[in-house]
């Protein structure tokens, strides 16, 4: 197993050194999704929120968190994005999941270390601004699922995860 590599050999927390590291094409995507009731989900749908344009504020607000992850992540590096991508899928309640929105942030770079955190961020910050965007209406709602999809790029390659199986329905 790898050792974590933000603490020195003191056992001290430090930014990691990446000067060494060649820069390289990097790709980090993320995804999560925000359960709601299904009148929450036809009120996003509709546009007819009173805050506006609930999927196209939080597209925007997932973009500014990808590119100001380093000021919200002590150790994370500042990057400069080559790339943002947030894309959402809507998700109608069926016998096995609740209605939700499901969020994917697409973060790319070219430099000497990822940007996984930028994608994870990305997908959190747009899925809390559908949150505010919505408590109003519903105060129930659940940010779940956020993870790593997939990373490419790097010393250590290529990364996927593994299908998730399928949320049961309890809302």
């Amino acid at each position: 197993m790898s050792t974590l590599t933000h603490f020195d050999d003191q056992g001290q927390a430090h930014m990691v050194d990446v000067a060494a590291k060649a820069a390289t094409h990097r790709i980090g995507v993320a995804g999560g999704r925000i359960e709601m009731l299904p009148a929450t989900l036809a009120l996003i749908e509709s546009g007819s929120a009173k805050k506006g344009d609930v999927l196209g504020i939080a597209r925007v607000a997932g973009i500014m968190a990808a590119k100001k992850t380093s000021e919200l992540i002590p150790l994370c590096h500042p990057l400069a994005l080559t790339r943002v991508a947030i894309e959402f899928e809507v998700l109608h309640a069926d016998a096995i999941r609740a209605s939700a929105v499901y969020c994917t942030a697409t973060v790319e770079t070219v430099g000497s270390t990822g940007v996984e955190m930028e994608a994870l961020t990305a997908v959190q910050v747009a899925l809390l601004t559908i949150y505010d965007m919505c408590k109003a209406v519903d105060r129930g709602m659940t940010l779940t699922d956020c993870k790593l999809l997939q990373k490419h790029g790097g010393k250590s390659g290529s990364f996927v995860a593994a299908p998730a199986a399928p949320a049961v329905l309890d809302r």
